[in-house]
């Protein structure tokens, strides 16, 4: 068990989730403070690890206000309030585990790579697909040569129907004024492993990408602002809200409707952006999108993000010289064919690991840890430095969706 204390800034899924996983390595006590605005949210944690009332906060900044408690901050906080929270948490001597994206411009990801410069902190930033089993198997195949050299990459990130809706239409991703553009809250690790995979330096990135479906115009006729008025197609609309909402376990969980009497629930999904109709909500973000690549020596690949699918998931194609590759994340399949051998064909199942991001996120808090205790930040996969480079290019390939051109990246 390790000696690390730690403070969670942000009790939503992914903070419930790294206080869950400290809970069940290092016990209860290791969280010793955590902040988050939601009561209901904050108790889970609270009452995970015993924290005493005088160490729970409304806001992230209150925490901090407080002199130093622990080794390591894990920072789970909205994507706009990176910036500060991350920025002072390192002033005041934490060491800290960052939730992508590193924040929502990139003069502010240029800021928090070179305050954790200035004070020496140990900085992962969640690219947890880095981690991911399957992907580092991959990895190692690509490496071993017995692909030749990578010609085109093309990689698929199956968002989910209803994930969409979730997050993206109806939750706190959904309008880019108040979180930050889709292929940077939803795609950024995703084009991190892109390029990470290929292994080049990219040269130039052009990118489309619309909101087509989830908007006024496709609402069904008859369709209430809210599902909870008498939606006419509530027995065939997949989105309706009830069915999403009014139960212990899946998306009700996620929205934290699951610590709460369903009478509330049932007001909330009156009132809120979580009952809405998913065709009259506010939202303004991509529903798909496409990021071309150039890398240097000619290779090329392509990054699709989209919401039409029926299950999330991850999906890649990797077209050598001398073989071809095909890998299904999330099912952990992986088979390559070799053109110098006759087209022999391998196929690899990776065994499963419980846990986010298919085990993933488990060794990355892991491999922070041991960073942090024995002093090694050679041992992070994502500092603050490397991270940067990934979001440079997304920023880049963003711009290009808005400008309508190809935008080459500066060599340094």
């Amino acid at each position: 068990m390790s000696s690390l204390k730690f403070v969670v800034l942000g009790a939503g899924s992914r903070g419930q989730m790294f206080s869950k996983w400290l809970l069940k390595e290092h016990g209860a006590g290791s969280v010793i403070a955590v902040a988050e605005p939601n009561p209901l949210r904050r108790e889970v944690v609270s009452n995970e690890h015993g924290i005493s009332s005088d160490r729970c906060f409304n806001s992230w900044r209150d925490l901090l206000e407080q002199p130093k408690m622990a080794d390591v901050v894990i920072n789970t906080t909205l994507d706009s309030e990176h910036i500060e929270s991350a920025t002072i948490a390192m002033r005041s001597g934490y060491h800290m585990l960052l939730e992508k994206p590193m924040a929502v411009n990139l003069q502010d990801c240029e800021t928090i790579d070179k305050v954790r410069r200035e004070t020496g902190r140990m900085v992962s930033v969640c690219h947890s697909l880095r981690y991911h089993a399957v992907f580092s198997e991959v990895r190692r195949i690509i490496q071993s040569g017995v692909l030749g050299d990578i010609i085109s990459y093309d990689q698929l990130e199956a968002v989910e129907h209803i994930h969409m809706a979730h997050s993206f239409v109806r939750g706190n991703w959904r309008r880019q004024s108040e979180s930050t553009f889709m292929l940077l809250s939803k795609s950024c690790h995703d084009v991190d492993i892109l390029m990470d995979m290929v292994g080049k330096r990219v040269e130039s990135v052009s990118s489309y990408g619309e909101l087509s479906y989830f908007r006024p115009k496709n609402a069904p006729e008859g369709a209430p602002e809210f599902c909870v008025e008498g939606c006419p197609h509530s027995n065939t609309c997949p989105y309706e809200s009830t069915k999403l909402y009014l139960g212990e376990t899946g998306w009700a969980k996620f929205a934290g409707f699951n610590l709460q009497p369903r009478d509330v629930t049932l007001n909330m999904l009156s009132t809120s952006n979580y009952g809405k109709c998913v065709f009259k909500s506010d939202n303004d973000v991509v529903d798909h999108q496409v990021v071309a690549f150039k890398f240097e020596g000619g290779a090329t690949a392509t990054f699709t993000m989209t919401a039409f699918t029926p299950t999330g998931g991850r999906f890649i194609r990797v077209h050598g010289s001398k073989g071809y590759l095909e890998a299904k994340i999330d099912e952990r399949t992986i088979e390559y064919w070799e053109f110098w051998k006759n087209k022999q064909r391998t196929q690899i199942n990776v065994p499963p690991v419980d846990g986010m991001h298919g085990g993933a996120d488990s060794d990355l808090i892991k491999t922070f840890i041991s960073a942090v205790e024995l002093n090694r930040p050679d041992l992070i996969k994502m500092d603050t430095e490397t991270s940067l480079r990934t979001h440079t290019i997304v920023f880049l390939a963003e711009q290009s969706r808005l400008e309508g051109r190809a935008i080459s990246v500066p060599s340094s």
